[in-house]
């Protein structure tokens, strides 16, 4: 690649073109080293509290390496650990074959190769012929290795590094601006993931802007304009769509159809969405947008179109015991569409539903990762369906997801090129990749975007 310019030393450089070499993506050596300066160094989302909800549960979680227990060790605690053994090094709990992790409820942990056995606490309660290591072996030498864990949107975070910065801390701006949507109050209509030939960062670029929709999703071009906007926001960044004057609520994710008629826009652009994406909508929506026609005159403008729609949506909700949060119209605006949280989960909220994707690398190939995601919905109380994490191929996947794939795919090929220069994403409705890297190279030490002279 050649250099073009200095390196951006300042986030609000970033509203200047950059260019980002290819190294981040394609290198082994990179790739190797992310997982001692990368990820054992920041905080990761690694479940959901309700996939734990009794005492006992537990879930593990893996990012190259390292594999995670994370426990509900009593009614009100949770505790995360080294999936290790300290007696050999053997893995405590082991995924089943074909599964994204292992699920499970246990009183104790007990090793397969030599029986040590470790209370929910982490301390390890029976050893054979502990007699025969003449005393040294101490409850610190053989209890499990502690992960900090904390909790927060219904999320269970680890951090690998137990020096780590408190989380409430870490997830700042991101965490205050998205309390109002309560989060934590949804759950998983479907969850789906897979092992997909690109690199994380690859993956997660992808989804991460609004510039591709017209090109890669020509047909949603139909009930509206796409065209959005990027910004970081310290470690973390959010995307969002531009709006006129008077909409400024359509910056977020329930945004009305465009055109002469917008009720009949919505109702079109949810309806697709619900076939096509599968996300991003709820069937209330969906019906809520239909009865538009028969509830508002033709000639009904836009801003009434849109309050009459949510507001018809959130009276059928309430009506089978859903209530969705109260979010004041500004602050919607301001949130946007979603939330990239470093280094590699993506939110994409509103007051009624989510969308999340998450992206691991895969055995330090810098061509593979994992990627995953999940749709989340307010359902009645005891009424949320039982989901697992379900392995797609990708051609099994809604329509408009696999239009991305064919994306990922291509490009992480032709980043390999001699050819390619390096990425020069557009500064306003792409920001949110130069900020990604840009808080990378400060982890990594290499990679940081530099300005386009």
């Amino acid at each position: 690649m050649t250099e073009m310019g200095k390196i951006v030393e300042a986030a609000d450089e970033l509203t200047a073109p950059v260019t980002i070499g290819p190294e981040a993506y394609i290198s082994e050596d990179y790739a190797r080293a992310e997982g001692e300066k990368l990820w054992s160094k920041v905080w990761l989302q690694a479940g959901r509290l309700e996939d734990i909800s009794n005492v006992g549960d537990f879930i593990t979680y893996d990012v190259l390496n390292d594999s995670v227990i994370i426990m509900r060790s009593s009614e009100t605690e949770l505790r995360a650990f080294h999936n290790v053994c300290p007696h050999r090094g053997r893995r405590l709990i082991d995924t089943p074959k074909g599964k994204r992790n292992a699920r499970g409820n246990k009183t104790n942990i007990v090793c397969g190769f030599h029986g040590w056995t470790f209370d929910r606490q982490g301390s390890c309660t029976y050893i054979e012929h502990q007699e025969d290591w003449q005393g040294k072996l101490t409850e610190e030498r053989t209890a499990l290795g502690k992960v900090q864990v904390d909790t927060w949107g219904g999320w269970i975070w680890i951090n690998l590094d137990p020096e780590a910065g408190p989380l409430a801390e870490y997830l700042e701006p991101a965490a205050s601006l998205l309390d109002p949507f309560e989060l934590q109050n949804m759950r998983p209509r479907w969850r789906k993931w897979v092992v997909f030939d690109c690199n994380w960062k690859v993956a997660m670029e992808a989804f991460n802007e609004t510039y591709h929709v017209s090109t890669t999703h020509p047909e949603f071009m139909e009930f509206g304009q796409f065209r959005g906007w990027g910004r970081n926001q310290g470690l973390h960044s959010n995307i969002g769509y531009d709006a006129p004057k008077g909409r400024e609520e359509d910056q977020a994710k329930l945004r009305l159809g465009a055109g002469d008629d917008p009720r009949k826009s919505t109702w079109e652009m949810q309806d697709f969405t619900w076939k096509n994406a599968n996300t991003n909508t709820t069937m209330t929506l969906v019906e809520a947008a239909k009865r538009l026609v028969d509830e508002l005159p033709e000639d009904t403008p836009a801003p009434e179109v849109s309050k009459h729609w949510l507001a018809s949506a959130r009276a059928a909700d309430e009506a089978r015991g859903v209530v969705w949060p109260v979010v004041a119209p500004e602050h919607t605006a301001k949130t946007g569409t979603s939330w990239q949280i470093f280094p590699n989960t993506q939110i994409g909220h509103a007051v009624n539903n989510m969308l999340v994707y998450h992206y691991r690398p895969y055995k330090a190939d810098p061509n593979k990762c994992i990627f995953e995601a999940s749709v989340y919905e307010l359902y009645p109380e005891g009424e949320a369906p039982e989901t697992e994490w379900e392995y797609t191929e990708p051609n099994d996947w809604p329509p408009v997801l696999q239009q991305d794939f064919n994306n990922m795919a291509a490009v992480q090929e032709g980043m390999k090129s001699s050819g390619f220069r390096g990425t020069q994403p557009n500064p306003y409705m792409e920001r949110t990749v130069p900020s990604l890297h840009y808080n990378l190279a400060k982890f990594m030490g290499t990679g940081a975007p530099r300005k386009i002279d």
